[in-house]
């Protein structure tokens, strides 16, 4: 999903503990709410997401034809660690969950009445115990969390990068690389509906039951040799070909990839040789074909410890990257469009939209 470094990043190792006694949250309950106004008479608006690795949080005010950030949380949790293993989230990732989600709550207190919606996504999603790791998540951090289907994963993430679709291209090939499931979406023309964002058509879609973590976890992260990187890549291709026969896109004409993950944005950031990663260069940049083949194949060069040390990968990414860059190829390789727009953006931001929207903020 889009991905957001800067602002309470932390090691999914650092925080939290088994043994940390539990306690109940004095930040109030959180769902969705009825809009607030501040005393400059500006409402505010949340999205939470978490992920099967990232925990993200989005608040917001809207303006006349978008949206402000005015508060942004991001921390790596690794939630689906050993997930595929056993089909049940971990006492330590758990810990490391329910210690950001507590930030988060902190955070929509100190803003006071806030319309929000908050979801979890796959590891929630598929884990035997999810039902009882939401539970706890209320009673320790105040946050009522939701656990979407996939097609409404795929429609926010389409929502929130519609605004990057090339208004000359017929439409987009959307992907979503995720730690546990991955998104695909055929994406038709932008539209204007309203003074705000554009929205697209989607006009098919998938989920994949593959993400970085579960990939990586299966072929290994940290040493990857190329006939590693071929056999992870052989493992999505047959599952992305599924989807273009479905979609009909294997002949579509005039199309461009649109990508939102930390994997394209880390090739990104890569690629514009970033001393640090920063999102501002990032969003909405172009890449060719050639420009990805280089940064791939640099990556592929590198040992685990030359990415840990590269400033938009890091020890949190450095183990997941090649698994990523490994379903993003088969993705190029089904559908070899010459284009890639970049979006450190998605579902967050397709949340914010779409709550803006239903209260008619940007009504004509």
């Amino acid at each position: 999903m889009a991905d957001e470094r800067a602002g309470g990043a932390s090691s999914p190792h650092g925080t939290g503990s088994r043994n940390r006694r539990r306690r109940r949250s004095h930040f109030g309950r959180y769902g969705s709410t009825s809009r607030h106004e501040d005393a400059a008479g500006r409402s505010f608006y949340a999205a939470l997401d978490l992920g099967t690795n990232n925990c993200r949080l989005l608040i917001a005010h809207p303006t006349r034809d978008s949206f402000r950030v005015v508060d942004a949380f991001s921390r790596i949790v690794r939630l689906g660690e050993g997930l595929g293993r056993t089909r049940r989230l971990a006492d330590a990732a758990m810990d490391r969950a329910v210690s950001a989600l507590r930030v988060c709550a902190m955070k929509l207190a100190h803003r006071g009445g806030v319309r929000a919606r908050l979801i979890a996504t796959e590891a929630a999603r598929a884990a035997e115990n999810g039902g009882e790791f939401l539970a706890r998540v209320k009673h320790e951090s105040g946050l009522s969390l939701e656990i979407i289907d996939r097609e409404t994963e795929a429609r926010l993430a389409a929502y929130g990068c519609a605004p990057l679709l090339d208004p000359a291209a017929e439409g987009a090939i959307l992907f979503d690389i995720g730690g546990g499931s991955s998104e695909l979406a055929l994406l038709g023309r932008a539209q204007t509906v309203d003074r705000g964002p554009p929205t697209a058509p989607m006009l098919a879609w998938v989920s994949l039951s593959m993400g970085v973590v579960s990939l990586a976890e299966r072929h290994g992260g940290e040493a990857v040799s190329r006939e590693t990187f071929e056999s992870m890549v052989g493992e999505a291709v047959p599952l992305v070909e599924a989807f273009a026969r479905a979609a009909k896109a294997n002949g579509a004409n005039n199309y461009h990839l649109l990508g939102t993950s930390g994997t394209v944005t880390t090739i990104a950031g890569v690629h514009l040789e970033l001393p640090r990663y920063d999102r501002r260069q990032v969003d909405g940049v172009w890449l060719c074909a050639k420009e990805v083949n280089t940064v791939v194949e640099r990556l592929l060069s590198t040992s685990y410890a030359e990415r840990v040390a590269h400033p938009c990968i890091v020890a949190e990414r450095a183990d997941l990257v090649l698994a990523g860059c490994a379903i993003f190829e088969a993705i190029r390789r089904v559908c070899p469009f010459g284009r890639l727009r970049v979006a450190d953006r998605g579902l967050r931001e397709g949340m914010l939209v779409e709550l803006m929207r239903a209260d008619g903020v940007w009504a004509n």
